[in-house]
């Protein structure tokens, strides 16, 4: 099943500024391949990608309370170990 989502204006500023697109969080989302409970309604999606060559972790702070689920924000790090991938 797709899940519906919706960006923040502080996601999107930081997705145009980082260089994620929807397509890079739509797959994170519905393709995830680690989701990490943060809180009640706070959920982080990971999905791996490969980036000139190199690995990198796409990480999508979702609120999963609002409907359809809001984007706060997202960004890739290089830290792949940090985050109990």
């Amino acid at each position: 099943m797709t899940e519906k989502f919706t960006f923040s204006k502080h996601a999107k500023e930081r997705m145009n500024s980082r260089g994620i697109s929807d397509t890079m969080i739509g797959n994170a989302i519905n393709n995830p391949d680690k989701i990490i409970v943060d809180a009640e309604c706070k959920r982080i999606y990971h999905k791996l990608l490969i980036e000139d060559q190199s690995e990198v972790l796409l990480r999508v702070f979702v609120n999963t309370c609002k409907k359809p689920a809001l984007v706060i924000t997202a960004y890739k790090t290089s830290k792949i170990d940090k985050y109990e991938y």
